[in-house]
């Protein structure tokens, strides 16, 4: 039912107007109707009305995502919900963001901070990773300091017997450094290979052998004054020659006698002394017919 008018007359008094039974079952008639259920609708609701007071609604459903009114219940519900089961001195945004130092890229500060860190892998940590003299004494262990100091004692004026006597100043025994305790320089074979250029290395052996598959330079490495080497190198059939270098240069090489022949398996006896770095002496000779 709609509202009904109430015609007041054109003027005071002009008799015109509704009589006052019909005015006042028109006014009872707009009361019902006013206070009828579903009456006030958005329509009638003023954009900026203001409620006063202390006005309740329905709580709607967390997570409802409306246009909806929200409680006090609603609003403290999904607080509530957001915080979870944080502890109380993380439960704000204000310390959660202080517990981040207040910093708006952390995981990039992290990110490059970590990047400078050690890795814990195994292996991880090398010497290359240690500055020099990080490692003292105290951050070893007190088992390892001892067994530091007993082997230091072991060595330090240590009174040696045997073969080489003596504390401070030792003395080797005559007779005692025999062929087995010469180095590997004096004592082995090498059979070096073929290449256009082929080391020769003091260090390595005593004697080499060699058989060239072309024009061959032997060039010496590492010489030592006053140690002659041997070479026995094997004809090839190919009239192939043999020249000297010493590390890579010329160096100055006098052959005393003979000289090198390339007939197939022919064996060619090279002994070559060196008389200072970059000069050497040498002679070649073949096993007699």
């Amino acid at each position: 039912m709609a509202l009904e008018v109430i015609n007041t007359g054109t003027a005071a008094n002009s008799g015109d107007g509704d009589n006052l039974r019909a005015f006042a079952t028109k006014s009872k008639n707009n009361f019902a109707e006013i206070y009828a259920d579903d009456y006030v609708t958005s329509a009638r609701i003023a954009d900026d009305v203001a409620l006063g007071g202390n006005p309740t609604t329905t709580t709607q459903t967390a997570g409802d995502n409306s246009t909806k009114v929200a409680t006090t219940a609603y609003a403290d519900n999904a607080v509530a919900n957001a915080i979870d089961a944080a502890p109380a001195a993380l439960d704000t945004l204000n310390e959660l963001a202080a517990s981040l130092n207040d910093d708006a890229d952390f995981a990039g500060t992290m990110t490059t901070s970590l990047a400078g860190k050690l890795s814990t892998d195994a292996g991880a940590v090398g010497t290359t990773n240690l500055a020099d003299d990080a490692v003292t004494a105290d951050k070893l262990a007190n088992s390892i300091n001892t067994e530091i100091a007993a082997n230091t004692a072991k060595v330090t004026n240590a009174t040696h017997t045997g073969d080489v006597t003596g504390a401070t100043a030792l003395t080797i025994a005559d007779n005692v450094v025999s062929y087995e305790k010469i180095d590997d320089e004096f004592t082995t074979l090498d059979t070096l290979t073929a290449a256009a250029t082929v080391n020769v290395d003091f260090d390595a052996a005593q004697l080499f052998t060699l058989t060239p598959t072309s024009r061959t330079t032997l060039n010496i490495t590492q010489p030592k004054i006053g140690i002659t080497k041997t070479l026995i190198v094997t004809g090839a059939g190919s009239s192939y020659t043999l020249s000297f270098n010493v590390g890579g240069a010329s160096g100055t090489f006098n052959l005393i006698a003979g000289e090198y022949d390339d007939t197939s398996s022919t064996k060619n006896l090279i002994q070559i002394l060196c008389v200072s770095s970059t000069e050497f002496w040498y002679s070649i000779s073949q096993i007699a017919s």
